[in-house]
């Protein structure tokens, strides 16, 4: 039985609606970002300004900087979570549909999954949980395969490439946050890791000649809006609303934004990005969506 509160039912609700949708709405303001904006750069602004807001906001609220042992955790996982993921991510969305790279980005608890059987063995293979790992690989396939005659092309081996390393550097950094010591502040935590990605993002910009090919007076007001929205929206607004639902609600409610926001991102990517909605798509997306629901909400069973 849950415990009776006095806070406003709207405030639930509100922060709900920002992870669900503010989150599943990046996906396609990435899209839109990286068409005119080169994608390390793109995604290294984001965090940047965005980390810069929640690591001053701790420090201002008077917590304490991270040890130098904890520096060291958060650069290791700025590096996979900001550069192997969001980096990868990013460039991804040049060649991949917005929605299709949500997609691709929900097959995150699959590969935590199969961590934890294979490498932690804190979790039971189970017929319940092999089923899901099948369905999710599965889905991820029917998105890939160029065999298969369900319309639509099949999604661009690169781009396809890139997105499934982004997720598997994801999972390894949820991992290791588990286990690597980390600031008590998951705000101050988050806000260095952000800072840090964002630092290391502008340096693998430099180093792919972004810096040079970038030319600002050039970039239109949509391109503009949708970074803004990325910073604001997704990175500041949409992590506050995180954070307080983590404490105020069950870990398995807030969790369910890992399979509404696929849904989101394929829905607006459609009716406002113009991007396909054939059969290969429908067909692939249910599947990784039913293999996330199912590990999701499976009860963890100890090998």
């Amino acid at each position: 039985m849950e415990a009776v509160t006095d806070r406003p039912a709207w405030k639930t609700l509100l922060a709900f609606a920002i992870i669900y949708f503010v989150w599943g709405s990046t996906f396609l303001a990435i899209r839109v970002g990286v068409h005119e904006i080169p994608p390390f750069l793109c995604a290294a602004m984001r965090f940047v300004v965005a980390g810069l807001v929640l690591f001053g906001w701790m420090l201002a609220k008077g917590e304490s900087l991270p040890d130098r042992r904890q520096w060291g955790s958060i650069s290791l996982i700025a590096l996979l979570i900001f550069v192997c993921d969001y980096g990868l991510l990013f460039w991804a969305e040049q060649r991949v549909a917005s929605g299709i790279a949500a997609v691709m980005m929900a097959t995150i608890p699959v590969f935590m999954a199969l961590a934890e059987i294979i490498f932690l063995r804190t979790q039971r293979l189970t017929v319940r949980l092999a089923f899901a790992l099948l369905i999710g690989i599965g889905g991820v396939a029917v998105l890939m395969s160029h065999s298969l005659n369900l319309g639509g092309a099949a999604i661009e081996t690169t781009g396809a490439v890139a997105l499934i390393v982004g997720s598997l550097s994801w999972a390894a950094a949820s991992v290791l946050s588990r286990v690597l010591p980390l600031p008590e502040s998951k705000v101050m935590s988050s806000g260095a890791q952000m800072l840090t990605g964002g630092l290391l993002l502008a340096v693998v910009a430099a180093g792919a000649g972004e810096f040079r090919r970038f030319h600002p007076g050039s970039v239109s007001r949509g391109a503009w809006f949708a970074l803004v929205y990325l910073i604001v929206a997704g990175s500041i607004i949409g992590f506050t609303a995180y954070v307080w639902l983590i404490h105020h609600e069950s870990p398995t409610k807030v969790g369910t934004y890992a399979y509404v926001n696929p849904v989101v991102a394929v829905v607006l990517g459609y009716f406002v990005g113009g991007e396909g909605l054939g059969l290969r798509t429908v067909l692939g997306s249910a599947f990784v969506l039913i293999s996330v629901v199912v590990i999701t909400t499976a009860k963890k069973q100890k090998g």
